[in-house]
């Protein structure tokens, strides 16, 4: 029985955080790289109106949603929890677009026990309300308040535009196989005996 729910961002988590990079280059002429984008609000990194950046993205969403590639070792780590963890995945993706985010997970069979789409970066009231134990996240604010807000281990996911410093129960990873070590640290679980 599986007594651990772990919450999982999606974007730059379980999608590569490059995912966004070839539409806004393509949309805005731009020939950005991962290491061009040092803050979370990708509007900084290029010259571009935050409202006109807004207005494309809500009707490029959808697209870019389905076209994003899973982060290395993501599906191999995901699926060899799915057995002795309830992934929870809680995302700041609106509403709109849950049948596409299902469609990605059930084409790139990545396990799933729940998925909730929140609509905004604020997640502490939903991981609250699934009581998870362990939270995945790229945004280094939201990592650092969940912790904070609910005492528990949050792994962040390395990205140029998270390297502010961490406090001790937030544990910056380069890859999801990083994050599995830590997680069989953390949450160690017997294997049962074969006879």
């Amino acid at each position: 029985m599986k007594t651990l729910r772990f919450g999982i961002d999606i974007d730059g988590t379980v999608t590569c955080p490059t995912s966004l990079l070839p539409h806004i280059n393509e949309q805005f002429g731009c020939n950005l790289v991962l290491d061009d984008i040092k803050e979370y609000d990708l509007t900084k990194a290029f010259t571009v109106d935050e409202k006109i950046f807004s207005e494309w993205f809500k009707g490029a969403e959808e697209n870019i949603y389905k076209t994003s590639l899973a982060q290395e070792y993501a599906k191999e780590v995901l699926t060899g929890w799915q057995a002795k963890f309830e992934l929870y995945y809680i995302s700041a993706r609106d509403r709109q677009v849950y049948d596409s985010t299902l469609d990605w997970f059930n084409q790139q069979a990545i396990p799933y026990d729940h998925i909730e789409l929140v609509g905004s970066h604020y997640k502490i009231e939903t991981a609250k309300k699934f009581g998870v134990h362990a939270f995945f996240e790229d945004k280094h604010d939201n990592a650092v308040e969940i912790h904070e807000e609910l005492d528990i281990p949050v792994i962040l996911f390395d990205t140029p535009y998270n390297r502010q410093p961490i406090p001790e129960g937030v544990i910056r990873v380069y890859n999801w196989q990083e994050a599995n070590n830590w997680i069989k640290k953390l949450f160690p679980i017997e294997e049962p005996l074969v006879n």
